[in-house]
């Protein structure tokens, strides 16, 4: 079997400024409904076992570690009030829906890519997202991301060629580059290209020699002065990396949890409230057509 897991947050934004945004005249609760039908789409395409994580509250635990992390300050309202409408509706259309609030919903994804990475049942785990922090996750082609505005799926030799070094090192890799989504700033000079130069040899950050003399990289631009400032913020860089790690130690259940049965009773109330009732017949039409489960 094939295992979807679907950033719910990432499709709720997609959603709002890809299609709603195009449509002068989208319903109130259009990203929400776009949410549903897309996740639907994935079942009428072939997918059997579903989950998605959303971010039900935007702070979490990293934002006690840094008090620059992203927060719900400054999101547009609309987008705010549909994350609850959109998790009550996969709910109801009786998809596995994680709705985290001490967590993110990057955790959940990570958890769950390792629950059914390590059942032998499962052929492929494809993390239904393009967000580099689940660049760590990937594992040869057995773990993927699969971008869907792209139609790309990306798998461990493709997160080497985009970031210049494997899942292994994604996290270090930010920690020293930053990640202006997430709201941390990385480590004064050093970019995209030091970063995957050194960490492409050394692999994480406690491994870098402190001396650049010890790095064995002559061509590598301004070394010393990049060695001088990892050993200065050692502690900093280590921080980062740590908010910039999946928390793989969450609750998600186990893949048989997420196979889809089709939409629960109170599926057409919701989609009545959401304007969308056309989602019912296609939900019930899927189901039939998928038959219960094993």
């Amino acid at each position: 079997m094939r295992v979807h897991l679907i950033d719910g947050t990432y499709e709720l934004f997609r959603q709002h400024f890809g299609q709603v945004a195009r449509h002068s005249e989208a319903v109130p609760y259009a990203a929400t409904i776009g949410v549903v039908a897309s996740t639907l789409q994935l079942v009428s395409d072939g997918a059997t076992h579903l989950g998605v994580a959303s971010d039900h509250v935007i702070e979490s635990f990293r934002n006690d570690m840094w008090p620059g992390y992203k927060t719900s300050a400054g999101m547009d309202p609309e987008l705010l009030e549909q994350i609850p409408l959109m998790e009550q509706a996969l709910i109801s259309a009786g998809f596995t829906t994680w709705a985290m609030v001490e967590y993110e919903a990057d955790d959940a994804l990570g958890a769950a890519a390792a629950v059914a990475d390590a059942d032998q049942r499962v052929t492929q785990v494809m993390i239904v997202t393009p967000d580099k922090d689940l660049g760590q996750s990937v594992r040869g082609t057995r773990v993927v991301q699969y971008d869907r505005r792209k139609g790309e799926i990306i798998d461990e030799a493709g997160v080497t060629a985009k970031f210049g070094v494997g899942p292994a090192s994604i996290a270090d890799y930010l920690a020293l580059v930053g990640d202006t989504a997430d709201g941390f700033p990385g480590l004064a000079g050093w970019g995209a290209k030091s970063a995957a130069t050194v960490l492409a040899k050394f692999g994480s950050i406690t491994d870098i020699p402190a001396s650049s003399g010890d790095w064995g990289l002559p061509a590598l631009r301004g070394a010393e002065k990049l060695a001088v400032t990892l050993r200065d913020n050692l502690e900093l860089a280590l921080l980062f990396r740590r908010i910039a790690t999946i928390e793989v130690d969450v609750p998600v259940g186990e893949v048989d949890d997420w196979r889809w049965q089709g939409p629960t009773d109170g599926f057409a109330a919701i989609c009545d409230s959401l304007g969308a009732p056309h989602l019912v017949e296609r939900a019930e039409r899927l189901a039939k057509r998928t038959g219960p489960a094993d």
